[in-house]
């Protein structure tokens, strides 16, 4: 056969032609083909042989030279290096955007973004920071551990992955060095049977799906919760009580916890579906709260703490390691609040758990909502509550929180606020309105959450009688009538009626209660400080740190206490009385007067030397031969901090809310058009359209904007060089644009 020949030759999976002409028809006969490769690519193709039709001998000799780099790769779908395309937290505020933007619509496709290697990256970091105590940039990532995340990411979207594995992972702990291949019979039937922290790649699955979940479910929360959620805490509950809750006499104080130990599976997936719809997260989450925990059996924990080791090497910190400090851990979450101790944990959700509680409970906020617009009954001699947002626009101004005690003449109203899975309902209307309200939440929750409550779990209280609620006291200082009388006397001149103002405490019962938790004390009326023999071996600069952590800890959480100055030095006159003991023990002295005496009031002066030193302790600490010791903090009740009464506003939204409302408004193009429209009308100048005006008229004058004004005013007396007649009228309209623009220049 004669014409035109193409030979494909295969290199590194790519197929490369080259036509090669001969003369004549026929067969190619003793064809020799010798491909060379060299460092990835041909570097010459020789074919020699006859062809039919008379041609003999070497009929074609062709040599191609090129590299490797000029081949045309396919992107490897398994190189994790090629999926990294964006930055992970770029990702996240994206997400955030987009359901900020559009909270009501219903999410139908989180596949996508749990294919985003990015993600995976991400939490792989965030849980190694956990995991090791740093976090671990994501060029120090090595590439064996993004193959491995990889691996996961795949296996989760396979549907190949189980939650609560404990011999085979997808990845592990950069901690954990275990062999499990080589494990005896033993270990592994201990690992199968006993209660085993949660596996690292069950943990980056959680942080996978807690980034994606998380900005559908804020952008649709209600305000009226506040656990368990980016930038509301505790503080934003006291705060809020203050502001909104003046003037309710009745409350309902609600513990809804036991929906927190665990819910019907049913009930967390029909809540999820309201807003997601994505088939691939929801199995997640199911077959998370439906594969089974394995704890340890009851009574084998017992056994084993009576096997002790005669011999165990004590572990050294390296130099640059944190030094651990579980006393100070211990004691602050000891210290926490009943309320702030319950965290839900639901099967292997992991930190999901507190965000499916919000989820499940905001049908309780939105049913309290509609309760707040049903119930309310605005009366107009009223001073204050004139709107249903309770705005007191024509209250008392120089009394804010003042308002008048409750008749039948005065405005219905009321509130409520939730953190976690309790409850706090604030009624302003006869007792009778919160029974009713009672008896209608109890038969929501038993409806919605099948949970049965009664009349004792859900306790209507009066305000004089002091609502406890996160270890603060609700009561209120009663305002009696002002009288003013004339000079001469005899006459009322102004009068005001008898009212009520809120006021926030801190419960010196519940701290008292706290301490002898912490073995501080003992004694209920007239409490006395115990030493704090725990500390018993750790020196006299360490122990005075510990215990102002502690005291900055509750300066910190009494901030918006009305008797925040009383209950800090109530606690530093515990702690001070409780080291002095343990001093006085620890260094043989009789008394804490004479720790007192030798440490000073806030213990920062050393109460022993060692031996051959002298016993001048600047000195010694000029040197560097002593440690510096930190004097006990708040020792007098005028150091610790006033009260923060800052007005808490309506509307209030945490900082990333703002910024992320912020930033849509401004990216509408339509907010964009009217701020123009609205500078044209004023006669403003924008700082772009005055960088466009400085511009053009360098480039048209070659003049700077700060001599326009000397170019205008001596205008008049500069004489065209060259100037003709019949050019007159097209120079005066030149210079009459050119006071056009610098009079808009001045502007």
């Amino acid at each position: 056969m004669g014409g035109a020949w193409w030979l494909e030759v295969v290199v590194g999976g790519g197929w490369r032609s080259w036509v090669m002409v001969g003369d004549g028809g026929g067969v190619v006969s003793g064809g020799v083909v010798a491909v060379v490769v060299r460092g990835g690519g041909v570097v010459a193709v020789m074919v020699g042989g006859s062809w039919g039709g008379g041609v003999n001998g070497l009929a074609l000799f062709r040599v191609f030279m090129f590299t490797a780099t000029h081949q045309r790769r396919v992107p490897d779908p398994d190189d994790p290096s090629t999926l990294m395309k964006e930055d992970g937290v770029a990702v996240c505020s994206q997400m955030w955007i987009e359901n900020f933007r559009e909270p009501d619509k219903t999410v139908t496709n989180l596949t996508n973004y749990l294919r985003r290697f990015e993600l995976w990256v991400l939490a792989y970091q965030k849980v190694c920071a956990d995991e090791m105590g740093a976090y671990m940039p994501r060029n120090a990532i090595q590439r064996s551990a993004l193959e491995d995340l990889l691996a996961l990411r795949n296996a989760v979207l396979d549907s190949r992955f189980k939650w609560g594995a404990r011999l085979e992972f997808f990845i592990k702990s950069p901690k954990d060095k275990t062999e499990y291949e080589s494990l005896s019979k033993r270990k592994i039937r201990a690992i199968l049977t006993t209660t085993q922290p949660s596996p690292f790649q069950d943990r980056i699955v959680q942080e996978v799906l807690f980034m994606i979940l998380e900005p559908i479910y804020e952008a649709r929360f209600s305000q009226k919760s506040f656990a368990f959620r980016p930038g509301r805490n505790a503080h934003t509950v006291l705060r809020v009580v203050r502001r909104s809750f003046a003037g309710y006499l009745w409350y309902i104080k609600g513990d809804l916890s036991t929906i927190l130990d665990g819910m019907k599976v049913g009930m967390v997936i029909s809540a999820l579906m309201r807003d997601v719809r994505d088939k691939k997260v929801i199995d997640l989450i199911k077959s998370a709260l439906v594969t089974p925990v394995i704890t340890t059996p009851h009574g084998e924990g017992e056994k084993k703490k009576k096997i002790k080791r005669k011999y165990q090497k004590k572990r050294v910190l390296a130099e640059d390691e944190p030094k651990p400090d579980p006393y100070w851990l211990d004691t602050f979450f000891g210290f926490a609040p009943e309320e702030a101790e319950k965290l839900p944990f639901w099967g292997h959700c992991g930190i999901l758990s507190p965000l499916l509680a919000n989820v499940c409970l905001d049908e309780l906020d939105r049913w309290m909502e509609d309760k707040i617009k049903e119930f309310y009954r605005p009366s107009k001699s009223d001073v204050i509550w004139n709107s249903p947002d309770g705005e007191a626009e024509q209250g008392n101004t120089s009394w804010p929180e003042f308002v008048p005690t409750s008749g039948p003449d005065k405005t219905r109203k009321i509130d409520y606020v939730r953190y976690g899975g309790h409850i706090l309902i604030g009624i302003r209307g006869p007792r009778a309105d919160a029974a009713t309200l009672r008896k209608q939440l109890i038969e929501f929750c038993d409806q919605k959450y099948l949970l049965k409550l009664d009349n004792e779990s859900l306790p209507i209280e009066h305000i004089t009688k002091g609502i406890m609620f996160l270890d603060h006291v609700l009561c209120r200082r009663v305002v009696y009538p002002t009288l003013r009388y004339t000079a001469t006397g005899g006459k009322i001149i102004s009068e005001k009626g008898v009212g009520t103002l809120l006021s926030v405490t801190a419960s010196l019962k519940q701290c008292i209660k706290q301490f002898r938790k912490l073995n501080f004390l003992k004694g209920d009326r007239d409490p006395d400080p115990q030493p704090c023999f725990r500390m018993f071996h750790a020196t006299q600069a360490h122990t005075n740190q510990q215990m102002n952590k502690l005291l900055s800890t509750m300066v910190e959480w009494y901030r918006y206490a009305d008797n925040r100055k009383k209950i800090v030095n109530f606690c530093s006159y515990i702690i001070r009385g409780s080291l002095a003991k343990l001093y006085a023990a620890k260094y043989k002295l009789r008394s804490r007067a004479k720790v007192y005496k030798i440490g000073a009031r806030n213990l920062a002066r050393p109460l022993k030397e060692k031996k051959g030193q002298s016993p001048e302790y600047h000195n010694l600490l000029r040197m560097g031969l002593v440690e510096s010791i930190d004097g006990l903090m708040y020792t007098r009740m005028s150091l610790v901090p006033e009260t923060d009464y800052s007005p808490f506003p309506n509307g209030w939204r945490p900082e990333h809310e703002k910024a992320l409302l912020e930033y849509i408004r401004l990216d509408d193009p339509k907010i964009l058009e009217e701020h123009r429209s609205g500078l044209r009308e004023q006669g403003l100048v924008s700082p772009q359209d005055y960088v466009s005006m400085l511009v053009w008229n360098y480039k048209r004058n070659a003049i700077g904007l700060d001599q326009l004004p000397a170019t205008v005013g001596s205008s008049n007396n500069i004489e065209t060089v060259g100037s003709n007649p019949e050019n007159d009228d097209e120079t005066n309209r030149v210079e009459g644009d050119r006071e056009e623009r610098c009079h808009a220049a001045q502007m």
